[in-house]
């Protein structure tokens, strides 16, 4: 994923702890969603159902992730910029991260689709062997001269894997079949398209402030237009660049781009920043409760209220997660999640593994999944999600950490 944790504070290179313990805590949340037994838990919780005006934990999760996605753009496309990269070379990246995570994507969106008699394996073990040559191909290894050719064999394993498995893939029933469908590109998928929406603009408009301003706005009337059924005319287009014309997923990111402007802006200057980014967590709640005098609460429907409440939710977060970490330098709480915000693709990948490889297995290990106790079905994904989270700093430790 997009998570370049490194930032910069005005000139000078350090870590701004708030980001990546948020990172890591949208993504423990995430895990924790993902894994609730709906019926067994409370339903402020879980997903709204699309019709319904409202959202619970589980509607922000994902936008708050997309928050901080934008937050290290600024950061990262300066960084490159300051080691000499060229505007095509940052394009480029920006180019081939996004089209991996919507690759990714999409394979992932597909694993519940897979036909065993048509594909020659069920759906458990072709979606483990993809997780196995995604991890081959992204992985970053270690920088050991003498092991390269073999860090190169095992990409080139992985990159040859992978064809297979999209080759051999097949969905549907005989006479009916089919092969990959895009959809709505998975949530990985997503998370590319926001990335690539927010990173090239600001690679085109610099570190203007209001220019980048501009387009969040445009994006957010976007989301508007596309909510009132006045960018049909665009239909054609849509099944690929669907997700921008919708423009919910972009003007979120760049919300949180928004941020990280502010925050080289203003540096360690907390009493200048902290009013700012409150203030606007504060208006995009407000415009958020005006905005849904038209349209209702909905992240089934990405309204664009549902998007504003989720920035201002992010904005005020992140707000006190600033003052707690980095102002007060109270961050031992946030330790627990340092290993998933400094690595997360690898804390959102592997306990799908271990999903698919407890069903492929036979295994029924997910006793807590009932809805005769909330504490247990509630407690046991709490816990799921916070062993999911020392599994990647275990991950880490052996140099398996995915980058894109």
């Amino acid at each position: 994923m997009a998570d370049e944790s490194k930032t910069i504070t005005g000139n000078k290179t350090s870590r701004v702890l708030s980001v990546d313990i948020m990172r890591g805590l949208t993504l423990f949340l995430m895990l924790f969603v993902n894994d609730l037994y709906e019926p067994g838990v409370p339903s402020w919780l879980v997903h709204t159902p699309a019709d319904y005006d409202g959202m619970g934990l589980a509607d922000w999760v994902f936008p708050g992730f997309l928050f901080m996605v934008g937050i290290s753009i600024p950061f990262a496309i300066t960084s490159r910029l300051s080691k000499g990269k060229s505007r095509q070379e940052i394009f480029t990246h920006i180019l081939v991260r996004t089209f991996s995570l919507l690759l990714i994507g999409v394979l992932m969106l597909n694993m519940g689709s897979v036909n065993f008699t048509l594909t020659g394996m069920n759906h458990y073990w072709w979606s483990i062997l993809v997780f196995v040559f995604i991890f081959l191909i992204w992985n970053r290894y270690p920088d050991l001269p003498q092991h390269k050719k073999l860090y190169a064999g095992l990409k080139l394993l992985g990159v040859v894997g992978l064809v297979v498995m999209v080759i051999i893939f097949r969905s549907g029933e005989p006479g009916h079949i089919g092969w990959l469908k895009t959809g709505w590109w998975g949530i990985l998928g997503l998370i590319g398209w926001g990335y690539f929406a927010a990173g090239a603009s600001f690679l085109l408009v610099g570190e203007r402030l209001w220019a980048n301003t501009l387009v969040f706005l445009f994006f957010f009337v976007l989301n508007v237009l596309s909510q009132i059924g006045a960018l049909e005319f665009l239909n054609s287009v849509k099944p690929l660049l669907g997700i921008l014309i919708q423009g919910n997923v972009p003007f979120i990111v760049m919300a949180g781009l928004l941020t990280g402007m502010l925050m080289k802006k203003y540096g360690d200057h907390y009493r200048k920043l902290l009013p700012v980014i409150i203030s606007a967590g504060l208006l995009s709640l407000v415009v958020g409760f005006v905005l849904r005098n038209w349209f209702i609460i909905s992240k089934i429907y990405a309204t664009p209220s549902w998007g504003m409440f989720c920035n201002g939710i992010s904005l005020l977060v992140f707000s006190a997660l600033y003052y707690l970490v980095d102002v007060q330098k109270k961050s031992r709480w946030g330790s627990i999640f340092l290993p998933a915000g400094q690595n997360s693709l690898t804390t959102y990948l592997a306990p799908d593994i271990l999903y698919f490889l407890v069903g492929g297995l036979g295994f029924h290990i997910f006793f807590y999944k009932q809805d005769h106790s909330t504490l247990l079905a509630v407690g046991g994904s709490l816990l799921w999600a916070l062993a999911m989270v020392g599994l990647t700093a275990l991950l880490s430790k052996i140099n398996i950490r995915l980058r894109l």
